[in-house]
């Protein structure tokens, strides 16, 4: 059994599910029950890391929808009941026969999928910002949703339910950590943004750290945090990290990097740009690669509020930023770069001795993804934004592009 199973009740939901993993860096299949014994994808050798089985069980009756989940159930790593991201279907039914076949495990419910429009806040589900049972989805004629709070729609159970309020996500870590380790059977957990999805995977995976077992019944984007923050990234230890270049220090680019350390726990060393010191540099991100970051960055000091930038001191931080990024590459295995700034990506590319930049695909618009067209880094995964495109996860976008190239071996999507 691969180390993640994620059990789906629709085609389209399971597949959209796995592209999901695919798109964290994790080497997803999708296939159809009944699984035969001696399937190609139930074999070690397969190298998948994410095994999603559609049951088919979106419109079939509750008792017929929890023999489904018994018939396919084999524990992983970590095993996830993928949900609809409206709950239709039988999320009670099918919830229960998985907590069944591990006794000792919890279920954490985070149904919330923010990029979809999808929230959870005060235990009711929202699409959209229209409670759920007041959503198309109530209107479903095969799986209309009767109530907007989550817990509703997980019973029947004899199990504890308890609800993990807004507030206390937006606490932090620690008071998420605090507030699962009373053993109720099910947790269900608000979540308004990615950044609350990662904060409860992060404390989760220090109670499993501790020996609790957490089964995921999620839409899709918690269950791949999750997955991430328990250390089950492909091929974890051997895929090589990414490395940020950033330059731009406008209000846009800030908040775009605090996304990538909230979301995919990336670290950066600050640059003064008025006195860029490469070797130092290049020596402090080296210290974070050591210690086993994903993803590792350099990003030029931000000014005082209100402080006008130095023409002089714009100039000299890409050529800079570049030399840094070559020293690391020098001594450390980078899998791919990330650069933020057309005067920073030209500096980088100059001063790893590269031709051109090979275009693979656009991440999102004004965003591109590529390699290295010669030199001694020749076909280097690199992915390129402007200072001020995208929004607050535009970064995230492309660092995660690149976590999918690198864990996948492929050069272009």
């Amino acid at each position: 059994m691969p180390k993640l199973l994620v059990l789906g009740d629709d085609l389209t939901g399971s597949n959209a599910t796995g592209a999901l993993y695919a798109r964290f860096g994790l080497r997803a299949v999708s296939v159809n029950a009944p699984l035969a014994p001696n399937a190609p994808c139930l074999r070690p050798e397969s190298g998948i890391d994410a095994l999603v089985v559609n049951l088919g069980t979106r419109h079939a009756s509750p008792p017929h929808a929890a023999q489904a989940v018994r018939e396919v159930i084999e524990l992983a790593d970590l095993t996830v009941k993928r949900v609809d991201t409206t709950l239709r279907g039988n999320v009670g039914a099918e919830t229960e026969a998985v907590l069944a076949s591990a006794p000792e495990a919890r279920a954490l419910v985070v149904p919330a999928f923010p990029d979809a429009g999808r929230v959870t806040l005060g235990g009711l589900h929202l699409v959209d910002g229209v409670p759920l049972a007041e959503s198309p989805a109530a209107r479903d004629p095969l799986a209309p949703v009767r109530s907007s709070r989550v817990r509703t729609l997980l019973q029947p159970t004899r199990r504890e339910i308890a609800e993990l309020p807004l507030d206390v996500v937006e606490e932090g870590v620690d008071a998420v950590e605090a507030a699962l380790r009373p053993p109720a059977g099910i947790v269900v957990c608000d979540a308004t943004t990615n950044r609350h999805l990662t904060t409860v995977a992060k404390a989760a995976a220090r109670l499993a750290a501790e020996g609790t077992r957490w089964i995921s019944v999620d839409s899709g984007p918690f269950g791949v945090r999750l997955a991430a923050a328990l250390g089950l990234a492909p091929g974890h230890g051997t895929v090589p990290p990414v490395l940020a270049v950033v330059g731009s220090i406008t209000g846009q680019t800030h908040d775009q990097l605090l996304e990538t350390e909230l979301v995919l726990d990336a670290r950066y060393v600050d640059v003064d740009p008025e006195r860029p010191d490469p070797a130092a540099a290049a020596a402090a991100a080296g210290q974070l690669l050591v210690a086993g970051h994903r993803v590792v960055g350099m990003r030029a000091r931000a000014p005082a509020p209100g402080t006008p930038i130095d023409p002089e001191v714009a100039a000299r931080l890409p050529p800079a930023l570049g030399e840094a990024a070559r020293l690391v590459l020098g001594t450390h295995r980078i899998g791919g770069l990330y650069a933020t700034g057309g005067d920073i990506a030209v500096g980088v590319t100059r001063a790893l001795g590269a031709e051109g930049f090979e275009i693979d695909a656009e991440v999102l618009p004004l965003a591109v993804a590529g390699r290295l067209s010669g030199g001694p880094h020749a076909g280097l995964p690199f992915a390129t934004k402007g200072g001020l495109i995208g929004g607050r996860d535009a970064a995230v976008a492309c660092l995660e592009h690149l976590n999918h190239v690198l864990a996948t071996g492929r050069k272009n999507l």
